[in-house]
């Protein structure tokens, strides 16, 4: 099973990853979404929230923007970062992601 996670304002994409107030998180097995629900992440702190989504067993990230170390721990945890993701509705973007349909690729935060 995959856990996918995304930061959220609203129902929407957050632009920046270590300062989103809510993260959407959704499980997938046999490429369907079979459980969704959110969470309130700890405090943003250098490395606090790429460590809080590795003890949540999350197997893929979907940002707009994150910076390179977020990435670099993230990464060497086994995560799959998804940079560049347009603004969007959260439940949209996931079925996109799950759809192998979602569009990505610029990093959106500069730090």
């Amino acid at each position: 099973m995959k856990r996918i996670a995304m930061p959220i304002e609203g129902e929407r994409l957050a632009h920046h990853f270590g300062r989103s107030s809510l993260f959407y998180f959704a499980e997938v097995a046999d490429k369907k979404i079979v459980n969704t629900y959110t969470k309130v992440p700890p405090p943003h702190a250098e490395g606090v929230i790429p460590h809080w989504l590795i003890d949540e067993k999350v197997t893929d990230l979907l940002v707009g923007g994150i910076g390179p170390k977020a990435i670099n721990i993230l990464n060497s945890n086994k995560m799959n970062v998804y940079v560049g993701v347009e603004e969007g509705a959260a439940g949209q973007i996931m079925a996109s992601f799950v759809n192998n349909d979602l569009k990505y690729g610029k990093n959106y935060c500069h730090h």
